[in-house]
């Protein structure tokens, strides 16, 4: 005996049947016509009434801030750590743009507090609108209007519109056009936005509403909405993009954006110019004064004296004063520059940015690169201020930065002026070596020798000083920002976004074929009944001998009452196909059973018993479901007595045989319900009965219970040579072939066909 795992390797593999699917899918026609109109309706209505949404984009360059660098950052540069730096500007750039602060600074300057929303004639569809608004709300600055909260204007002709704030307020007034309204929370008034050339259209909606704006709210929707990426490895170029709802309203605000950011840091270049003008004027008003002083003595002294020439001695040692006091220029200059540090330094001035030295041309690289460095630093506190808290932790590594650098400035400061002391002092030492000289001479030639020095060298650095003023006015008027706008946003270059027409509609096709064929393959997938005859073959190898179809009559023995029908020719089918099986002459016995009750056994086993009869065989149908007398029904036959009282020697076998009303054929029935039929069944009267039955009779059909409730039908199975195995299309369960192909392969039952019951064709 094969064991039940190599028996079933024979069994046809399982695979799509395609076929199959696409006849179910037509069947079920109706449910993708449904399915699909529903769908392809709802992408309508998205598509006629939802509002529009776009995305509009700009861009801006992010320049490269080269500093002056020193030997060891141009290495630093090689090792490739500039790129890290780069990124990390441009990360702070971008954090910058996207601040709160500077989506309000923007907003601030645009007409964004109210919003105008335009109503369609069903009031389905809403669109908001800008500056396409027939009109223009003109609030009283001075009240403090409601938020958020929706009013009403609908246009009745030029010169009159009806207003309507619902819900709680329940307001309803005609109102003339320039008229002011006042309620518990709004003031304002209306008026069309271009008066001389409205013309009042009554075929269109004429419905609008507006919303007071709360600024706070607002500078937080946009800054949500605001998306910035980087579009090359540089991260030169910045493309800012926004979504929402009319273009030329996001194509405003994204160049109010940039314009407020591009300001944003020119103000801080012009502040960084008007510190260096400060400190020049600041230089100059000390020089000023001096000087003033010295030209009046110089005046003085000559009328006073009538001396206005030197002599040549006098001439000469002048001269030699006047290149040392050339060369002391720049140690004085130097020693101001330090004595400004100093000041800057003790009084901690971290708000203002340090005057570089190269303005008072003290060329000093590493002077220069701390100063430089110190500026930059600076910027990034001033920028990262606007968008993040004193304790924030880039605020605090920028911090401690800026305290490192001031440290190394105070340094630097204090060993350089002691050294630039030490130079100024040697040339005071000349300057004393030639006074000695200057004062052999007489004494008013003397006096005014000393005068005109003085005068000269506050000149010199007054003149040095007004030269440096000039240049720094320059600087400031010729400043321009850094980052520059590269492509300003345009209306015309939005792109939308909601609704996507095609999407939608091919969505909706996809849907509405898609759910249905869906739900068809997932109930075929859970549907445990037989549904047509590759369930079988692909489950068993036990053959079909035949297929009956669905009784379409109210009868019990549709063959008997209709021989030309359908019906018939099944059960005609069935018989010659039983013909090869009880060929031999003592193979007569047919039994009929099936895994469970209503699958059709005892329909099948009348009505071939039935065609038997009517082909002129003498027939004899044994009902042996003695559980659950009902073939004695359908022949409208009494069953005081039948094979139960046969069994239990109560009747003969001749007292239990009737006639019926279909010539040839005759009826066992089953009798009264036995207390225990298996046990009768067992009976030598069993034998008796079914050897008798052979001789007196050309075929026997017998009806059985149902084999997987009761073990009836194994028992009566060997005194039958052909057993049929009735499924019922849509009705009997694939668990059945686990039974089957047990039976089979064990041989309890033998010469075992199919018959399959209630067949469909789609």
């Amino acid at each position: 005996m094969e064991p039940t795992q190599q028996y079933n390797t024979n069994f046809q593999e399982e695979s799509i049947d395609i076929k199959k699917y696409l006849f179910k899918f037509l069947a079920n026609w109706y449910w993708f016509g449904i399915a699909l109109g529903l769908a392809l309706s709802i992408a309508y209505m998205v598509n006629r009434y939802s509002e529009a949404t776009y995305t509009i984009g700009s861009s801006i360059i992010i320049s490269d801030k080269q500093s002056e660098m020193a030997s060891v950052e141009a290495i630093i540069e090689e090792l490739g750590r500039s790129r890290i730096r780069r990124k990390a500007e441009v990360v702070n750039e971008i954090t910058i743009l996207k601040s709160y602060k500077m989506a309000r600074m923007a907003l601030e300057e645009l007409d964004f507090d109210i919003q105008y929303v335009g109503i369609g004639r069903r009031e389905i569809a809403e669109s908001k609108m800008y500056h396409n608004s027939p009109f223009v709300v003109i609030p009283d600055s001075a009240f403090q209007q409601m938020n958020g909260y929706p009013v009403h204007v609908k246009i009745l002709s030029d010169k009159e519109y009806l207003l309507e704030i619902n819900d709680r307020f329940n307001i309803k007034q005609r109102m003339q056009f320039g008229e002011t309204f006042e309620a518990e929370s709004f003031k304002f008034a209306i008026v069309l936005r271009d008066p001389e050339n409205y013309v009042y259209n009554p075929n269109t909606s004429n419905k609008y509403l507006f919303r007071f704006q709360d600024i706070n709210s607002l500078s937080k929707s946009y800054q949500s909405r605001l998306k910035i990426d980087v579009n090359d490895e540089k991260g030169s170029i910045l493309n800012l993009s926004i979504n929402g709802f009319v273009p030329e309203q996001m194509a405003a605000y994204l160049n109010k954006l940039s314009e407020v950011y591009i300001r944003s840091e020119l103000i801080e270049k012009n502040q960084r110019a008007e510190n260096t003008l400060n400190f020049i004027d600041e230089q100059l008003g000390n020089i000023v004064k001096d000087l003033n002083q010295a030209e009046i003595r110089l005046q003085q002294f000559r009328s006073e004296n009538q001396v206005f020439n030197l002599s040549q001695k006098g001439s000469l040692l002048f001269n030699q004063l006047a290149d040392i006091q050339s060369e002391k220029i720049p140690y004085e200059i130097r020693e101001r520059y330090f004595v400004y540090l100093e000041n800057y330094l003790k009084h901690k001035e971290t708000n203002k940015s340090i005057v570089a030295p190269s303005v008072m041309s003290v060329s000093d690289p590493v002077l220069q690169n701390l100063v430089l460095k110190y500026n930059e630093q600076l910027s990034q506190k001033f920028k990262f201020s606007q968008v993040a808290q004193e304790d924030a932790a880039n605020m605090l590594l920028i911090q401690n930065e800026l305290n490192s650098l001031l440290n190394a400035l105070d340094d630097y400061v204090r060993t350089n002026k002691q050294t630039n002391k030490i130079s100024l002092d040697a040339l005071e030492q000349k300057i004393a070596s030639l006074n000695t000289q200057i004062n052999l001479l007489p004494v008013n030639e003397r006096t005014l020798i000393n005068i005109e020095r003085e005068y000269k060298l506050n000149n010199e650095l007054y003149t040095f000083l007004l030269e440096k003023r000039a240049e720094a006015g320059i600087t400031k008027a010729s400043n321009v920002a850094d980052n520059k706008i590269l492509d300003i946003a345009r209306p015309e270059n939005a792109t939308q976004q909601t609704p996507k027409r095609s999407q939608n509609y091919m969505i909706a096709l996809v849907l509405g074929l898609g759910i249905p064929g869906a739900v068809i393959l997932l109930l075929d997938f859970l549907n445990t009944k037989i549904e047509d005859k590759k369930d079988i073959e692909r489950n068993t190898r036990i053959p079909v001998i035949g297929t009956i179809g669905h009784n379409e009559t109210h009868s019990n023995i549709p063959v008997y009452l209709d021989p030309k029908s359908g019906m018939a020719e099944s059960f005609r089918t069935l018989r010659t196909n039983l013909q090869y099986i009880l060929r031999d002459s003592g193979h007569k016995a047919v039994m009929i059973t099936s895994t469970i009750s209503g699958e059709g056994k005892t329909f099948a086993a009348v009505n071939l018993a039935s065609i038997m009869a009517m082909a002129g065989k003498k027939t004899l149908l044994v009902g042996l479901d003695l559980r659950k007398p009902g073939l004695h029904r359908v022949f409208e036959i009494p069953n005081e007595t039948g094979l139960s009282t046969y069994l239990s020697r109560q009747n003969t076998m001749d007292e239990i045989i009737k006639n019926t009303n279909i010539e040839n054929l005759y009826l066992a029935p089953s009798g009264p319900v036995p207390p225990n039929p298996a046990e009768l069944i067992e009976t030598q009267q069993m034998a008796d009965f079914f050897g008798q039955a052979k001789k007196d009779f050309d075929y026997i059909v017998i009806d059985t219970p149902p084999i997987a409730l009761v073990t009836d039908a194994l028992l009566v199975s060997r005194f039958a040579q052909a057993n049929l195995f009735m499924i019922r299309q849509r009705y009997s369960n694939k668990h059945v072939f686990e039974l089957i192909n047990k039976l089979e392969q064990e041989q309890k039952i033998k010469n075992m066909n199919i018959l399959v019951n209630d067949l469909k064709i789609p």
